[in-house]
């Protein structure tokens, strides 16, 4: 067995201002970055006024590794007041006076100048007249790494470039002490104190996720897809950006593949990355028996949506069973089908313009039977394919999966898998599985594990054959 196969990770730890990061399988991150970017940085918990980190190892332009980190702040209410407050109580001769009326006490005096310090910021901001922060510079010495620092309103950045050909992990572990260490600037020198970090390329959960839970890190193989589900995701959560340069996101995705390849979980761990509701919508919801009841459950479908105040992901799974698109058939079904189809293509028109914090996912595994005209550019902007995974991508969903659950169950004294596994193997000899099937072997070896336990018996962990045995099993129960 190589490294390259190897399931269990490999770690190192380190300190930093009071916090505690553990670096997992560098090497292999960086090595993932040449294929697509990676963040390598979710799931942690900042202090205030920290209010999100995104971190990119960026490989795939050629020549660099390109590391960027986007710190977000949002302004305390306490501070928002003191700079809003001192728009006015610097205006000569005035200022001082109600300055001094203010630390008195004085209520009406505090409301008036807390106003016309609000509307004074305001002004400000538009007029551009507000003093920029300079660009700054952090380094590593021993890593021989530098970042840029520049300042745009609530947002810092950071960012170092690497030749390729001496990018190591060194460089990683240099650019995230940096990135602490423009944390603790901003938040104070004592605010990372106790906190623990994990920067890696998996970034899977401590505790058993549920289905709701699933995110874009969790998913094995399928590295283009997760890829530009990635970019989709950002262009939901900069709204800014896209108006800065009148540029649309996404209204819709078409995802479509055979069954068990993910679609519905890829659109779970979508409305996750988004930080977004998920709101599922099933045949019967849609579908009635008496004339007309379809249509009027469609549009009240739509109607909700346009209400929705929070960012939500609208799901219609199995879309060809709610819209196949019957043709010109003159028959009371056909024309209660086209119906509903007519009804879907007119809510999606000018659904993002209506309410720009709603994106709409379908999935499919028979594309052929959806009609062309339902899912044009404008309507669903976005069509991937979900395929079945190939060797290579079914180790890597084997690598995620087993790699999940030692992260959950492994605890000191307790190992649920052997050192002897070989994914390459495993990915060759589950040829034609899906993802699904996959994780139906891993049901089948871990209950057949516990049931042993049960028993009182003496349980090894989890072997090479052990995992073979099952894969040769539930093929031969399909």
């Amino acid at each position: 067995m190589t490294d390259a196969s190897s399931a269990r990770p490999r770690a190192e730890t380190f300190e930093h201002a009071g916090a505690t990061v553990e670096l997992v399988d560098a090497v292999t991150l960086l090595a993932a970055a040449r294929v697509n970017p990676v963040e390598p940085l979710r799931r942690a918990d900042w202090p205030s006024p920290v209010h999100r980190v995104d971190l990119v190892v960026d490989g795939t332009g050629g020549s660099e590794h390109v590391f960027t980190a986007r710190i977000t702040t949002v302004p305390s209410a306490t501070a928002t007041r003191k700079m809003m407050r001192g728009f006015v109580l610097n205006i000569d001769p005035l200022g001082p006076i109600l300055a001094k009326r203010i630390a008195d006490g004085d209520q009406v005096v505090t409301r008036l100048v807390d106003g016309v310090g609000i509307a004074a910021a305001a002004a400000y901001r538009k007029l551009g007249l507000e003093k920029p922060v300079e660009p700054s510079l952090l380094a590593d010495a021993s890593a021989g790494i530098e970042a840029s620092v520049s300042y745009d309103g609530t947002v810092a950045t950071l960012e170092s470039r690497v030749a390729r050909d001496d990018v190591g992990p060194a460089h990683l572990r240099a650019f995230v002490t940096l990135l602490l260490q423009a944390v603790t600037e901003i938040a104070g020198p004592a605010s990372l104190a106790g906190r623990r970090f994990t920067v890696s390329r998996d970034n899977l959960p401590r505790t058993a996720p549920t289905t709701q839970d699933v995110t874009l890190d969790m998913v094995g193989g399928l590295a283009d897809v997760v890829a530009e589900l990635r970019q989709i995701a950002v262009s939901f959560r900069h709204p800014e950006a896209m108006a800065r340069w009148g540029a649309r996101r996404p209204q819709g995705i078409l995802m479509y593949g055979p069954p068990g390849t993910g679609k519905t979980m890829l659109s779970r761990a979508l409305a996750n990355e988004i930080g977004a509701e998920f709101r599922e919508i099933r045949t019967p919801e849609i579908l009635d028996k008496w004339l007309g009841g379809s249509e009027k459950n469609l549009k009240e479908i739509f109607r909700a949506a346009r209400r929705y105040k929070t960012p939500t992901l609208i799901l219609f799974d199995e879309f060809d069973s709610i819209v196949s698109y019957a043709g010109a058939g003159g028959d009371a079904a056909s024309q209660a089908l086209n119906a509903v189809a007519g009804i879907f293509k007119q809510e999606m028109n000018d659904l993002i313009e209506e309410n720009p914090n709603v994106i709409v996912v379908a999935t499919t595994n028979f594309p052929h039977r959806v009609d062309e005209s339902l899912i044009r550019s404008g309507r669903f902007d976005v069509k991937i394919s979900v395929p079945r995974p190939d060797d290579v991508t079914r180790a890597e969903i084997f690598r995620k999966m087993i790699r999940g659950l030692i992260g959950v169950h492994e605890k000191p004294g307790f190992r649920m898998f052997a050192d002897d596994l070989d994914l390459a193997v495993l990915g060759t000899a589950s040829g034609g599985m899906t993802g699904a099937d996959i994780k139906e072997v891993l049901r089948r070896v871990q209950l057949a594990k516990a049931m042993e336990d049960a028993g009182g018996r003496t349980v090894t962990p989890i072997s090479q054959q052990d995992l073979l045995s099952a894969v040769e099993g539930l093929r031969g129960s399909s």
